[in-house]
């Protein structure tokens, strides 16, 4: 039977609507045409059309009755089959859930299935079946099959006892159960030692192994890569979100430095798992401000971030993001280092998370930055490209290229010096932005700019001399969200401040335009933050 599952066999066999069909027709033949066609159908399935196919032609109802053959083999291959057919489909899942064999639920049956007494792959493919229904939607986190059944199961296969091969399975398994739910990632950090079991895994090939055992030597470095990759995405998993399951992590023996040699691990795979561990624990600002300096840890970074796959760049600038955080003491050696010619490149990419990437990072580059650093990246990135981002059809691009516009605009002198040489253009972009059809953020961002623009000395003239301009903040000023109202006030509030001069001339013809009329109706506003807002305005008019 082997020949069926080369791929040419494959890509036939769910492609031909007669073919299914007549493999269902024969499962009830014998065991051996049950455990074949499960076969067959478990190395053939890939992906979520092929999921589709054989949900439809019945393999659910088909295949649950196999879980309690008297075949062991036709079990396990039965199980295998259901563990491809749930990854990541909430379909076939939600099905799965409800599904009775003998008078048992499914779910039961794969509980049965994963305790101690059963053969290790039994367990294993089992726990596999529980962690993607769990991830589709159709088992809740908290249920007990989960947090009592599944994760010590997959914890179990994590210790020193099993086959290098189930403790890969294992751990890469649990990552996926535990990725998006913090309590599931603390259960998991407390159960039998996970933290330290895990750095076990950086310790093959043994040294004991290389001089007594050839064959056991190269069964180790076959799976080495397995395992750091294995460790390195479980760890990412683990420290999600909770600061002391990273502070235990780092803590953890030589772990910083395992991760900076992972970055630059020949293998892609352990390359992008070590990133994506980092990335993790990137997250704390107590860590930022100690191991990751202590490490230096932005140098490898910025050697992956100059040549490296889409996969392995996406995660390596996000991670940049946070290192470029004012507070990090990497933000400085990292700016040295050439960062925003490199940031501007990830702009220009074809990849809309390099583009969000690369601008959220100038963005936070910006932030309360020099005015060196701020004319570095205006020249770097240029007026075009930065245009060309605030017209993208990606949400997240649209709304860092404002959020970098803002913070190049802060602080009186950058915002005069900034307006001085691309006023011009900034001005039409914001007149494009707030005549388009964008969303309420995207607007309250662009009139949030508009009020640094006000905030300058001489910058504020390119508005008051822009009509049309202040006719849209008129128009904000008594729009129906609260949100605009109060960021079209704030406009106002610079534009009209008493102790700044000009401020009688602009007052007088914002008064002409009807502003004060509309500072009078908001100031009985029913939120208290508009009401405040607006009588603070009227009083600069009485002082």
């Amino acid at each position: 039977m082997a020949c069926l599952l080369e791929t040419p066999i494959r890509m036939s066999v769910l492609s031909d609507a007669t073919v299914i069909p007549h493999l269902m027709a024969l499962l009830s033949r014998s065991r051996y045409t049950q455990e074949y066609i499960c076969q067959i159908f478990s190395h053939c399935c890939k992906g979520p059309d092929h999921q589709t196919i054989l949900f439809n032609h019945g393999a659910v109802q088909n295949i649950a009755h196999l879980l309690t053959s008297l075949s062991y083999k036709v079990r396990m291959q039965a199980l295998k089959c259901f563990s491809v057919l749930a990854f990541e489909n909430p379909q076939v899942s939600m099905t799965l859930v409800n599904v009775l064999v003998d008078g048992e639920l499914l779910p039961q049956i794969f509980v049965k299935m994963l305790q101690r007494d059963k053969p290790i792959e039994m367990q294993l493919t089992s726990a596999k079946c529980l962690t993607y229904m769990c991830r589709a939607g159709a088992i809740r986190t908290d249920d007990n099959c989960i947090v009592l059944k599944t994760l010590p199961c997959l914890v179990r296969m994590c210790s020193k006892e099993r086959l290098l091969e189930e403790r890969v399975e294992g751990a890469e398994t649990l990552a996926y159960l535990i990725e998006p739910d913090v309590e599931l990632q603390r259960i998991a950090s407390i159960t039998d030692h996970l933290i330290a079991m895990l750095a076990d895994y950086f310790k093959y090939p043994s040294s004991v192994s290389a001089i007594t055992d050839i064959k056991r030597l190269d069964h180790d470095l076959k799976h080495a890569h397995e395992l750091r990759q294995a460790a390195f995405k479980l760890y990412a998993s683990l420290g999600a979100n909770d600061e002391d399951i990273r502070k235990k992590i780092i803590e953890t023996e030589n772990m910083m430095d395992r991760i900076v040699t992972g970055l630059s691990e020949s293998s892609v795979k352990v390359r992008l798992a070590a990133v994506r561990c980092l990335h993790s624990l990137s997250r704390s600002v107590q860590q930022l401000r100690t191991s990751f300096q202590d490490h230096a840890v932005w140098k490898p970074l910025m050697k992956v971030l100059q040549n490296a796959p889409d996969e392995i760049l996406v995660v390596a600038s996000s991670m940049l993001c946070n290192l470029l955080l004012e507070f990090s003491p990497s933000k400085e050696p990292i700016l040295e280092s050439g960062a925003v010619e490199l940031l501007c490149g990830l702009t220009q990419s074809e990849n809309p998370a390099l583009r969000v990437n690369g601008i959220w990072a100038l963005m936070n580059m910006a932030f309360q930055a020099e005015q060196k650093i701020k004319a570095d990246i205006l020249r770097s990135l240029s007026t075009e490209q930065l245009f060309r981002l605030l017209s993208d059809s990606d949400l997240n691009v649209l709304m860092k290229t404002l959020g970098l516009l803002r913070n190049l605009l802060s602080t009186r002198p950058h915002i005069d010096k900034i307006m001085s040489t691309h006023g011009k253009q900034i001005m039409q972009a914001v007149t494009l932005i707030l005549e388009g059809e964008h969303n309420i953020e995207v607007k309250e961002q662009t009139l949030c700019i508009l009020a640094n623009i006000a905030d300058g000395t001489t910058a504020k003239d390119l508005i008051m001399t822009n009509d049309d301009i202040l006719q849209k903040i008129k128009y904000y000023m008594g729009h129906s969200h609260v949100k605009l109202q109060l960021a079209a006030m704030f406009c106002i509030s610079n534009l009209i401040w008493n102790e700044e001069e000009g401020s009688q001339e602009r007052q007088d013809k914002l008064r002409d335009m009807g502003i004060v009329d509309i500072l009078h109706k908001l100031s009985q506003s029913p939120d208290s933050n508009l009401c405040d807002k607006a009588k603070m305005a009227l009083q600069q008019y009485l002082a």
